[in-house]
């Protein structure tokens, strides 16, 4: 196993500790080794860095995505609940959410607070 790997199911293991799993449940059979392969690259090679801590890395990631559109709705709902794992407040990832209206547009920012919308009132 490579070290990046271990950092990535190390983040995993905080944000999301059933993440691996469900990407290979659902992607492995038509892609072998896509769940590890992201895991390895998006969490171990990038999530796991320093300087900036996860609560700002999983803001700045739910603005990527919100500006995107609305094609990254589940991965916007899959990071607005690492966001709130992470330690972000509701408040914030929505005032996020808003600003992405300067850069993708009142539409993206509409979608964003949709799938916000939905995250909180699962979590209630």
């Amino acid at each position: 196993m490579s070290e990046a790997l271990e950092k990535g199911r190390a983040v995993l293991a905080g944000l999301n500790p059933e993440m691996e799993v469900i990407l290979s449940e659902r992607y492995d059979d038509i892609l072998p080794g896509f769940s590890e392969s992201l895991v390895e690259w998006a969490y171990g090679h990038h999530y796991a860095r320093g300087v900036v801590d996860m609560k700002t890395r999983q803001l700045c990631t739910i603005a990527a995505l919100t500006a995107m559109g609305g094609q990254t709705t589940p991965q916007l709902k899959a990071n607005i609940e690492h966001t709130l794992t992470a330690g972000a407040t509701e408040q914030e990832i929505v005032e996020v959410i808003w600003q992405m209206a300067l850069y993708g547009g009142i539409p993206a920012a509409i979608n964003g607070l949709n799938a916000a919308k939905e995250v909180f009132a699962a979590q209630q």
